[in-house]
């Protein structure tokens, strides 16, 4: 039987002409039953509507005759998305639809952006949606009286939840759940096991990964039935054209960023013939180079460019996303700001430059083109270097057979829950055992022991056993049970430090005349001196002085200039993708040519198989050679910088138990360099079975690598989310040395004092997992073990070699030569035919040929 929502939903589609898919009427079905669960579908196919609908079709079978008529219901859907970008264009949709429905309703947001006289606004009425990020949910949990807030709510949607599901963000989404099921327990409705359930109905909407069920199951928690849950799968045949942009000339020795901005001309044909392109950057700093080259050597386009990217002002990112929907543009540079579920249906051109390093990073960044359902989404792939191609084709093949990476879930995020239960006290309060029972029906707390909950609870009142002496770690107080802040300096500075986003401090870059540009870095900033020239926002700068954490600037006409750089620029391999390459390296090897990427670097792979040879996927490869600067030793794992990092410095000192040596290290997504001065007897080395054994692994690690360090440096960070360290007040942060300088001390007392301190633990245990990659790292060794080692002594690098060589060069500081001239010198040195000259021209005269524009 078709109730009275559904058909009001049904004219609703017909009145638009629109279809509704298979997915949206099982979702419909799902919701209007009762059940909870994940969405599972791509972007642009129309999810949110899937969702947004049956929830109003809901309301209205238990209003039918005065839905139209029905006002102050308070908040009955709370939706939360990862980005504030999101929220103003789903607003938008929603109150679209519930105007024309003839809704009396409100749909608001809350924000970071969100101004104190709306925030007052939302207080004194609620609307029936309200769109929110995790840290302002947890904002309103830390406001007086919060349960009145949420006593109505119907549903949360958490909005694209691969995107939060294994970082600390959605560690937060699982304990403010875990507070709302708490709270809307009041009115239960029986389950078909007799037991009470929550008529909150919990639903995730979700992109595709390799772990669907698992974040289903991280999202609703521990607690909820599973006779509740479904899974919703649109299932959908996405059109998806990718293309690699082949340079002309393949060079066999080729680096990072060697061909990047060469290949401009080929990337503004397709701008030119495309209705509306974004060309994605990894990094923001790459995002101001591409746009910086465009405007030099395509001068046309000034006033249809823009560039996007999240160290801008929130005004100019508004500007360019208005500019966007309004088809004003032709071209925006910009980086993972935009990978989102924000609707730009002028798109119709993706370009990646540079690998995104994953398979669900490239398909979400594809889907921003042809963003509607039946429309094709066009990508091309720009790579950085000659060996970036094999990547483009294995994006491709990983695509077609469905190959996604999961994202694994966070387990006993201790910084986290200190932090929450910091804002439940600064609130209402709250009573141990019912906050420990909450906590515990979450996954990332499932394995919480009641004595590490104790700890905590002693930490956040007396400061633990080392810190018990200092009255600003005595921040909540009991009162018959009660846990909760009285102090209102406590207050004040706990509410701005909600949130689990750390990054290194920023300053506001403003005109002298008046007005922001975005952030930058304070470590870049205090390399400036008045009267030097960087680039940022897309325009040439004059630095004037700094001045209260801003940084004063006027236009300069200089053509050249610093370029900002932003830490965590570098993202490395996903065990998915890098599975893939080696599957395509192992065509290669076995003459297969069906990719034109593969066909294209043919000359490359020619090479190196001459001067040493092609791996199989049941080899290893390993080059020796020597030359003036020493012993170099190439291992060849093809798993991702962060794994190479880890397994270079645990083979070097798995070698310095046989030799005693030095090392310098250097690494690539591809590969390894141990250079050392001494003679390394490398084939007694490979003798010994526990060259690459996982025996002993951890005890290995922490003797090669300065484990405290790694340690320290998480710490860091897990002392800001924890409360350990005050920021400042918005606008008056604290100095990057004194917070540097505050964490280190306490990381050093707690490991001196207090060595089985939670955080202390967790911070090894995330170096462990974040910078090394420990359990990759433990999987790439046991696949090596079971390889066939081929050593190959080579008389100079090859093609596979260089690039990482070219690595290590990035890192040496005392020299005047341009990295371009090094370069040039290193290929001469070892014979790389063309390189040298090539690289000389690059050196002597930089710049772009120019073909046409639009």
């Amino acid at each position: 039987m078709v109730t009275k929502g559904q058909q009001v939903i049904q004219q609703w589609y017909q009145q638009k002409n629109w279809e509704q898919f298979a997915f949206q009427q099982q979702m419909e079905d799902a919701y209007l039953k009762g059940y909870s669960g994940l969405l599972n579908a791509p972007t642009g196919s129309g999810k949110t509507f899937a969702l947004f609908l049956p929830f109003l079709a809901d309301f209205i079978n238990k209003h039918p005759d005065t839905y139209t008529r029905q006002t102050n219901n308070g908040l009955l859907m709370l939706w939360i998305t990862p980005l504030r970008a999101l929220t103003n264009d789903i607003k938008k949709a929603m109150q679209e639809v519930c105007d024309e429905l003839g809704l009396p309703w409100k749909i608001a947001t809350r924000t970071g952006d969100t101004s104190a006289a709306e925030k007052a606004a939302l207080k004194r009425k609620l609307p029936e949606v309200l769109l929110t990020t995790p840290e302002s949910l947890h904002l309103m949990l830390a406001q007086k009286e919060y349960p009145k807030m949420f006593k109505g709510l119907e549903v949360l949607v958490v909005d694209e939840w691969h995107e939060l599901l294994g970082t600390k963000r959605g560690v937060q989404v699982e304990l403010g759940l875990s507070k709302l099921k708490t709270l809307s327990q009041d009115a239960l409705i029986p389950a078909e096991n007799n037991k009470a359930v929550s008529r909150l109905k919990i639903w995730g909407i979700s992109a595709t990964i390799g772990n669907l069920e698992q974040a289903a199951e991280v999202l609703l928690g521990n607690d909820f039935p599973p006779e509740r849950i479904r899974m919703v799968r649109a299932n959908l045949d996405k059109k998806l054209l990718i293309k690699s942009i082949i340079p002309d000339n393949i060079e066999n020795y080729s680096w990072a960023g060697h061909i990047g901005l060469k290949l401009l001309p080929q990337v503004m044909d397709i701008v030119a013939v495309s209705k509306t392109t974004l060309i994605f950057t990894n990094t923001r700093s790459q995002s101001e180079i591409w746009y910086h080259a465009i405007l030099d050597n395509y001068p046309e386009y000034a006033g249809v460019m823009a560039m996007h990217h999240g160290s801008l002002d929130n005004e100019l990112r508004n500007w360019v996303e208005q500019a966007l929907h309004a088809e004003a543009l032709k071209v925006v540079v910009c980086t993972s700001s935009l990978d989102l579920g924000v609707d730009f249906r002028p798109v119709d051109t993706v370009v990646q430059v540079g690998s995104p390093k994953g398979v669900a990073r490239f398909m979400q960044r594809a889907g921003r083109s042809g963003h509607h359902p039946g429309a094709v989404s066009k990508a091309y792939f720009v790579p950085t270097h000659s060996l970036e191609l094999l990547e483009g084709a294995a994006l491709k093949q990983a695509i077609k057979e469905g190959i996604f990476e999961s994202r694994d879930p966070l387990l006993l995020t201790m910084d986290v829950l200190i932090q929450y239960m910091v804002t439940l006290a600064v609130s209402e309060g709250f009573r141990a055992d019912e906050l420990f029972r909450e906590v515990k029906g979450t996954f990332a707390f499932a394995d919480l022991t009641r004595n590490e909950f104790n700890q905590l609870l002693d930490f956040i009142t007396t400061g633990g056993k080392t810190l018990a002496e200092y009255d600003e770690f005595l921040k909540v107080e009991v009162e018959n049970g009660l846990f909760k802040v009285n102090n209102r300096r406590v207050a004040m500075r706990h509410r701005p430090s909600i949130g689990t986003i750390t990054s290194e401090l920023s300053i506001r870059v403003k005109w002298l005349s008046g007005g922001s540009l975005g952030t930058i870095e304070e470590s870049f900033v205090s390399k400036l001196k008045p009267g030097n020239t960087f680039w940022f926002a897309g325009r040439s700068l004059e630095f004037v002085r700094m001045k209260e954490m801003s940084a004063y600037v006027k236009k300069s006409n200089a053509k050249k200039g610093l370029i900002p750089s932003w830490a965590g620029g570098r993202m490395p391999l996903s065990s998915q993708l890098s599975a893939v390459f080696r599957d395509k390296l192992d065509e290669v090897a076995h003459g297969i040519e069906k990719d034109e990427e593969v066909i294209a670097l043919k000359p490359l792979f020619n090479l190196q198989a001459e001067l040493s040879h092609l791996p199989q996927s049941h080899e290893f490869l390993i080059e020796s050679f020597k030359s003036k600067q020493g012993h170099h030793l190439l291992f060849y794992p093809f798993e991702g910088r962060l794994v190479h990092e880890g397994m270079a410095s645990l083979l070097a000192y798995r070698i310095s138990k046989i030799k005693n040596a030095s090392f310098s290290i250097a690494m690539n997504d591809y590969g390894i360099e141990l250079l050392t001065d001494e003679d390394i007897p490398i084939e007694q080395v490979l003798e010994d079975a526990s060259f690459f054994s996982i025996d002993n692994l951890l005890e290995d690690i922490q003797h090669s690598l300065n484990a405290n360090e790694m340690a320290r440096r998480r710490f860091r960070d897990i002392a800001h989310i924890g409360g350990l360290v005050f920021t400042g007040y918005p606008g008056q942060p604290i100095k990057n040395k004194h917070l540097q300088a505050s964490t280190s001390l306490l990381f050093e007392v707690f490991t001196e004092y207090e060595p089985d301190n939670l955080l202390v633990r967790q911070a090894y245990n995330e170096a462990l997992a974040f910078q090394l990659e420990e359990f990759r790292l433990r999987m790439a060794l046991q696949r090596i073990i079971k390889q066939n080692i081929i050593l190959k002594t080579i008389e100079r690098p090859t093609p596979f070699a260089f690039p990482i060589m070219v690595d290590s060069l990035g890192r040496e500081k005392l020299t005047t030569e341009t990295l371009e001239e090094r370069i040039a010198k290193m290929a001469r040195q070892y014979g790389a035919e063309g390189v040298g000259e090539a690289e000389d021209r690059k050196a002597r005269k930089p710049g772009i040929t120019r073909k046409k524009g639009f």
